[in-house]
């Protein structure tokens, strides 16, 4: 028995930018890009460049054995810009761990990320500082943790609201579910934005919904869109959107970002094993960066000075970030065993001379 066709599958998604650079109406969310200025249209492209810098810069670390790991955004910078840009300061964000775009729009140090997958700390920066959350490695469990945070912005009468971002992984699990039963039910102030890079590391999203993902939001009960993830100006222009909704006392909004990951999962992974190369060949040609490069050029918006400019810049950042890593000091590889019991643990004791004596073979191997 064939089953039957999923309605809505092959849906429009909202572009205000042309896979060309070409700019295109739109009657919905035209408004909210109205007082975009060129020297806006500029900073976006500056924040998109310097993002992708620092994240490739933290790949080339991990490579030299500087980090542990390192989760690429490279592709997501336009989802990540664009509706960084959207928030206000008075709003707080709930990430996973790759919203290194969201962070730079918070003003998260980038060495303050790396230092996490250095094991130098847990998260080195101060979340009311920026209302930047810590990154959260438990997929889904962020969501949870934000329409929490804006159950209590309702209950406070705050005029503000909050974002959860999450992959579309994250969307398999129970946490994301019960987090849409509740923002809907208690009318959260929550904007959830999943960027939708195709690949659950290994696992492409056919394999996981039979719908488009941003449908999902009907059977709660609040609505749902679809951007171009690589468009940076339509996913400003649908945070802001959803934001305002939210401020409104309208709930909760799920915004599909459908862009694509051209990087792999994270460090330890190879998707040349499970994915081929004209997949990746055919969304490098909607580059968001390039997107946005061919506008400005077009329209007269920047100039040869401005590019070189930002490049030099972009190298100048590289450097910094590489020296601040390299300069952290190496993490104490015996700390995990510290704080696990309050008065010690004979187990863990056991452990800890496990692995002393397992740190003590590499010098004896060496002749130290």
């Amino acid at each position: 028995m064939t089953a039957p066709a999923c309605p809505g599958s092959e849906p429009r998604a909202v572009q205000l930018l042309t896979p060309w650079g070409e700019r295109i109406g739109n009657t919905e969310y035209d408004g909210f890009t109205a007082d975009v200025t060129a020297a806006d249209l500029r900073g976006l492209y500056r924040d998109m460049v310097l993002t992708r810098r620092f994240d490739a810069e933290a790949t080339s670390l991990q490579r030299q054995g500087e980090l542990g790991l390192w989760p690429s955004l490279l592709g997501q910078e336009a989802a990540q810009i664009g509706s960084g840009r959207a928030l206000r300061d008075d709003d707080y964000v709930f990430t996973t761990y790759r919203e290194h775009g969201v962070a730079w729009c918070r003003g998260v140090e980038p060495a303050a990320l790396m230092a996490q997958f250095r094991g130098v700390d847990h998260g080195g920066w101060d979340p009311s500082s920026n209302n930047f959350h810590l990154y959260t490695i438990v997929i889904g469990s962020q969501t949870l943790h934000a329409t929490g945070y804006a159950m209590g912005v309702a209950k406070d009468g705050a005029d503000s609201a909050v974002a959860a971002y999450f992959g579309d992984g994250a969307t398999s699990q129970g946490d994301v579910a019960e987090a849409f039963t509740f923002a809907a039910v208690h009318n959260a102030p929550v904007v959830f934005f999943c960027q939708n890079n195709q690949w659950a590391i290994s696992e492409p999203t056919e394999k996981q919904t039979r719908v488009p993902l941003y449908q999902r939001a009907q059977g709660y009960g609040f609505p749902g869109v679809r951007v171009d993830g690589n468009d940076v100006l339509a996913c400003l222009a649908v945070t802001k959107w959803a934001l305002e909704r939210a401020r409104a006392g309208e709930g909760p909004t799920l915004v599909e970002a459908y862009t694509y990951r051209m990087g792999a999962h994270t460090t330890s992974d190879d998707p040349t094993r499970y994915r081929g190369d004209e997949e990746r060949q055919a969304w490098e040609a909607k580059d968001p960066i390039l997107r946005l490069r061919a506008y400005l050029e077009a329209s007269n918006h920047a100039d040869d000075g401005f590019f070189a400019e930002l490049e030099a810049e972009s190298e100048a950042l590289g450097k910094r970030v590489r020296e601040a890593v390299r300069a952290m000091p190496d993490p104490d590889r015996f700390a995990i065993f510290e704080n696990v019991y309050a008065d010690g643990h004979a187990l863990v004791d056991e452990e800890r001379a496990q692995f002393a004596a397992y740190q003590a073979s590499f010098a004896k191997a060496e002749g130290v």
